[in-house]
């Protein structure tokens, strides 16, 4: 295998879509370090793994040579994605986006080499172009075309509202190609219309049009929906180590193989190996363990990968309760405390609903071992119990 040809194979591994793979081919046979660009709006402050599919694909890029253009859409931040949105999205203001993009700054260099990585932001050419040179931007697409876009066109069809500066986003999006001469731009599937925007907007300006590389949206711990911070599904960069261990330890197996495929920074040989050790009969526990550790060592370290791995071992496998129990005291306005709500001000639901939601799936437990069954029990003041929702958050709580 030639060397450009071992280059493809890494860059495409677990990619959806390349546009046009014969392009790419042609600029990797050329030797020389190509310009990918990746753009992120900073619209909320953490990033959890669904988002560093995309950003382990950049790590590719850098260990085979290549220049990394980490794009902060501080300008596009404030006019807001409108990218499979059914309503408008409520721009940011300046000071949210610079404090956000400061902390994706933070994270991204947990996988990124910062030696190696050229951060940018749009508003450095868009605020140049001025309210003119917007015009003429806008004149370089019509209404139609906006409307082919998927999401703009069921909005429209459904007679809901599309504010005349969504239609800016992805020529912007395009003229940060333009500016910065991008060979690559990669993005998720979600983003085809605006990836295919920098092509277009690149030819009209002369220059030869960037290869579109799109990535897979990852499933969640669901394994239905997309990772999302909403649907509760996710697991975050920042999470602590023992919350990735279990978080990870519960994805089923077959989803643990998509997991490998887009966030294992193992050699493609490798994960090959492990999918035969499987099929010969290795537990795939075991398999789902390495994983674990490879994630938790790359945003904390070995040793905190080892500690997760050696308390999940304990609280699960002896089916003990953790050592590390947080402890809280909760005032009570009244004599008792029913439980939904008694979960949800001790921070172990997001809701109450959620915490019925969890008694009746039979997931919430008092003390490691009885079951709760009635969404109804009260607790009175002067009590102190240890609750515990699913298999990873516990809590001690006393009612004063």
């Amino acid at each position: 295998m030639t060397q450009w040809q071992q280059a493809l194979a890494e860059i495409t591994r677990g990619c959806e879509e390349v546009l046009l793979e014969e392009e790419l081919i042609a600029k990797l046979k050329e030797g020389k370090p190509l310009k990918v660009k990746a753009g992120f709006d900073p619209t909320a402050p953490d990033l959890h793994l669904g988002h560093t599919v995309l950003i382990n694909k950049l790590r590719t890029f850098q260990q085979l040579g290549h220049e990394v253009i980490f794009l902060i859409g501080d300008f596009t931040g404030m006019i807001g994605d409108p990218t499979g949105k059914n309503v408008t999205r409520k721009p940011l203001t300046r000071e949210d986006v610079l404090a956000n993009a400061k902390t994706y700054q933070d994270q991204v260099f947990k996988i990124l080499d910062p030696a190696k990585t050229r951060i940018a932001f749009n508003s450095e050419w868009m605020e140049k172009l001025g309210a003119a040179g917007m015009i003429k931007l806008a004149a370089r697409q019509t209404v139609a075309r906006m409307l082919e876009r998927d999401d703009f066109k069921k909005r429209y069809a459904n007679n809901q509202s599309i504010a005349i500066h969504e239609f800016l986003y992805p020529l912007v999006q395009g003229w940060d190609s333009v500016a910065l001469e991008a060979d690559i731009e990669m993005g998720g599937t979600d983003q085809r219309f605006n990836l295919l925007m920098g092509r277009e907007l690149q030819k009209d300006e002369g220059q030869r049009p960037q290869t579109v590389i799109m990535v897979p949206l990852l499933e969640g711990l669901d394994g239905v929906q997309k990772m999302s911070k909403s649907l509760g599904n996710y697991i975050g960069i920042t999470d602590s180590p023992t919350e990735m261990f279990g978080k990870m330890m519960s994805i089923t197996d077959d989803l643990m193989w998509r997991y490998y495929d887009l966030l294992s920074f193992r050699p493609l040989e490798d994960i090959a190996a492990l999918k035969q050790q499987a099929a010969e009969g290795r537990n795939p526990r075991d398999i789902k363990i390495e994983l674990a550790k490879e994630i938790i060592a790359r945003f904390h370290d070995e040793a905190a990968a080892e500690a997760a791995h050696a308390d999940f071992t304990q609280r699960f496998s002896k089916n003990a309760l953790p050592d590390d129990i947080p402890e809280l005291t909760l005032t009570l306005e009244t004599a008792a405390i029913a439980i939904p709500q008694l979960l949800k001000e001790a921070g172990l639901v997001e809701s109450t609903s959620e915490a019925m939601r969890m008694i009746k799936q039979g997931a919430v437990k008092l003390n490691g071992d009885t079951k709760v069954e009635d969404a109804k029990l009260e607790f009175a003041k002067g009590s102190s119990t240890i609750f515990q929702v699913g298999k990873r958050k516990f809590a001690k709580v006393t009612l004063v």
